[in-house]
């Protein structure tokens, strides 16, 4: 479609107006210029991604978790917290390797399906017998060699350890440890190429005594890493720590459960994409780290260690689930700060990854994020350059205003909806700019001419609007009211083919234009609709407004059939010209879309100005039913709500359902053929029968059954080539590649 105003040239547009919109062009084009380069700006920027645009955009993400924190569904992890008061009742941290192995053996006999800790012990127990006898003085020989031959306490917690299952705690060093021995590890296997050069590197590894490290169903690492702010927003799931690759705790804890022997992570050019064990594949960011979907601190994830230990615990709260063990106890340093806490023990964020991975709650920032924002960003600025110059600046307010709540929604309904997260703020922070350049620096100071050129092409008002208005002077007023009204769009085929033709003869176009959008006009305005503006060869009516319209959608129907008939007419007229002349000639096609549902309809502008017309979801729809003409090879598309009224009355079929471009749910759609006369002959039964078999079988997925009744309908004759050429491609297509098994016979518009 093109812009209203292209079917003529106003009265008193001349030389000199001429001269100074050719002034004009040159002020907006170097408003462009800067604006562009605001743009460009903008896109270097997020490429570089320094501090404060990462910085802005996390603040955003955190934004999100606080508005929509995760909900607590499940509570398959327990935390076995050695808190203030355990360590006042039982003594200072680290306790007696006994003891904690009296600790896992109570967890063990509770039922726990798998144990972690979030601690490590690197050195030797110093309260084992041996060692206790080195380092009393004055202790008899006899008692020396009796606590010497004596279990050490590590030996006696590598038993409790090895009898359970158990996830040891390690923690990654940002110096070399020194570690020399041979120790079991973790295996990974990597579908893709080779990531490490994206995963966190650290030269040491702190791990536990080998005799503990033997005797573990696993290890995994407790390292959290929090953002630049100090914030924990993502955990890596694997590091690299001396060279070799480690799980997480949390990460280990699941391969243990489902006794695999290694980690699997899927990696593409960009990095780590997921790590996965069997029955979880967790997404991650190219480091491999998991963004968490964070909810709030829950004292309700907690048992005290020392309540475990007396045996006063409810031993419900562990059958059958992961417990962590950790501390809470502010003296241990291991807290954390999160989006939607001040202050959480850093063993809750672990038990919170498990949370996320376990009901299938964890965040996503994909690789392709950055590419989406910056594409999202160029397009939403681009319109904006794009259209500054045509729209009046309060206008280009609103659109702006709706672009921002649409990006803002779409950001937010793929984090609600779909854990996904993309950043807002780059996409509107950009565009904002553009914006800001072209208000402050010609905006304002151009308006008034181009409202001026604008109002001297928009002065269309139906015959039936005027004697009402005439009757009724008081309608003369902004406001609108809500009705159900019947919408059409109509656009010639190929007009810019015609334009090119005329292209050393613009006064011949416009005589063409007036030619053809005279008796498309006469067609509607017979039928009792009011034309709501011409968008150069294109037209926009209405019914059912202002008069009422009890017979709207026939109305629309009979005046789109007439149409057809007059274009037709007219292209008759025009190739004996072009024979008698001896000059080739480029045929007229029109597609029609129409639609019906309830609209706001009223005059509706400013004080000064203002136009008679419809807005509402119905319109849009109509628009891009006139688009999917094309696609679908025919002239006529009705919605829904029009072909139901019509169908008792018209020759129409129905021919998809579609998702058009913009729009969530799906619309059901046909072609109108003929009129009632047409609908009564045999062979549109005959027609009708097989067309609707054909859908039956192409919905069912009997690609061959649709195929036999495809040729059936072909071979009836009613001009359907295109479209049953379409769904002959469609078929051929969804051999080689069948549908999903949900799939409902929606097609997806991929235009508009």
């Amino acid at each position: 479609m093109r812009e209203a105003g292209q079917t003529g040239i106003p009265p008193g547009f001349t030389a000199r107006h001429a001269a100074a919109r050719r002034g004009l062009v040159g002020r907006i084009g170097l408003d462009r210029v800067l604006a562009t380069s605001v743009l460009v700006l903008f896109v270097v920027l997020r490429l570089c991604d320094p501090p404060p645009v990462e910085t802005f955009r996390l603040r955003t993400f955190d934004a999100f978790q606080i508005l929509r924190p995760r909900p607590a569904t499940l509570r398959p992890v327990t935390i076995v917290d050695i808190d203030e008061a355990s360590i006042r009742a039982l003594g200072q941290w680290p306790w007696a390797r006994t003891r904690v192995a009296d600790l896992v053996r109570r967890l063990t006999e509770a039922g726990a399906a798998a144990i972690a800790f979030d601690a490590v012990f690197p050195e030797p127990d110093r309260l084992s017998p041996a060692l206790v006898a080195e380092s009393v003085a004055g202790l008899d020989a006899e008692s020396r060699a009796t606590l010497a031959r004596l279990p050490s306490n590590d030996r006696i917690l590598a038993e409790a350890v090895a009898a359970s299952r158990v996830v040891l705690g390690q923690t990654a060093l940002a110096q070399p440890s020194g570690n020399d021995a041979a120790l079991p590890e973790t295996g990974f296997a990597q579908i893709g190429p080779d990531a490490s050069a994206h995963i966190a590197h650290f030269p040491g590894l702190l791990r536990n005594v080998p005799e503990l490290e033997q005797a573990a169903a696993g290890r995994g690492l407790f390292t959290i890493v929090p953002e630049r702010d100090g914030i924990v927003r993502r955990v890596p799931l694997v590091l690299i720590a001396e060279g070799r690759m480690v799980p997480a705790l949390s990460l280990e804890v699941l391969r243990v459960l489902t006794g695999s022997g290694a980690v699997m992570l899927r990696t593409d050019e960009g990095g780590v994409s997921a790590a996965a064990v069997p029955g979880f594949e967790v997404p991650t960011d190219a480091s491999g780290s998991v963004w968490l979907h964070f909810n709030h601190h829950d004292p309700a994830r907690f048992v005290p260690a020392r309540a475990v230990l007396d045996g006063s615990f409810d031993r419900e709260r562990v059958a059958q689930k992961i417990v962590l063990i950790g501390t809470s106890a502010i003296g241990l340093l291991d807290n954390k700060t999160t989006p939607v806490d001040r202050i959480i023990p850093g063993v809750e964020i672990h038990a919170q990854v498990l949370e996320s991975v376990l009901t299938r709650a964890t965040l996503s920032y994909p690789s392709y994020a950055i590419v989406v924002e910056v594409l999202l960003a160029i397009a939403v600025s681009a319109g904006i350059i794009a259209f500054a110059p045509v729209l009046g600046a309060a206008w280009l307010l609103v659109l702006g205003a709706v672009v921002a709540i649409f990006i803002a929604a779409i950001s937010w309904l793929r984090f609600t909806e779909l854990g996904i997260l993309l950043d807002p703020t780059f996409p509107l922070g950009a565009s904002f700019g553009v914006y800001a350049v072209l208000v402050f620096t010609n905006y304002t100071r151009e308006q008034m001419g181009r409202q001026r050129i604008r109002s001297a092409f928009s002065q269309y008002l139906s015959p039936a609007l005027v004697d009402e208005l005439a009757a009724s002077p008081e309608k003369l007023r902004l406001g609108g009211e809500e009705r159900p009204l019947t919408i059409m769009f109509s656009d010639v085929r190929g007009f810019t083919a015609i334009s090119e033709f005329y292209r050393a003869d613009p006064a011949g176009l416009t005589t063409l234009m007036n030619r053809f959008l005279t008796p498309l006009t006469d067609a509607i305005i017979g039928r009792r609709g009011t034309i709501d503006k011409y968008m150069g060869d294109a037209i926009m009516a209405f019914w059912n407004a202002p008069l009422d319209d009890p017979d709207q959608e026939a109305n629309a129907c009979a005046a789109a059939l007439e149409m057809i008939a007059r274009m037709n007419a007219l292209n008759a007229e025009r190739r004996a010209e072009a024979e008698a002349g001896g000059h080739p000639v480029l045929p007229l096609n029109v597609g029609i879309g129409i639609n019906t549902g309830r609209c706001v309809v009223g005059n509706m502008g400013s004080a000064q100005r203002f136009d008679y017309s419809v807005l509402g979801d119905t319109v849009n729809v109509a628009s891009r039913l006139e688009g999917q003409s094309k696609t679908y090879g025919v002239q006529i598309i009705l919605g829904d709500a029009t072909a139901s009224a019509v169908s008792d009355r018209f020759a129409l079929l129905e021919i998809d359902r579609i998702r058009v471009k913009g729009k969530l749910l799906p619309e059901t759609i046909s072609v109108l053929l003929g009129d009632a006369e047409m609908r009564a002959s045999e062979t549109f039964a005959r027609l009708s029968t097989a067309h609707a078999a054909l859908l039956a079988c192409y919905r069912g997925c009997d690609w061959a059954g649709a195929r036999d009744h495809l040729e059936t309908c072909r071979a009836l004759g009613f001009g359907l080539d295109a479209l049953y050429d379409l769904y002959a491609a469609r078929i051929v297509a969804f051999e080689r590649a069948p549908p999903p098994e949900d799939w409902a016979g929606v097609h997806v518009a991929e235009t508009k």
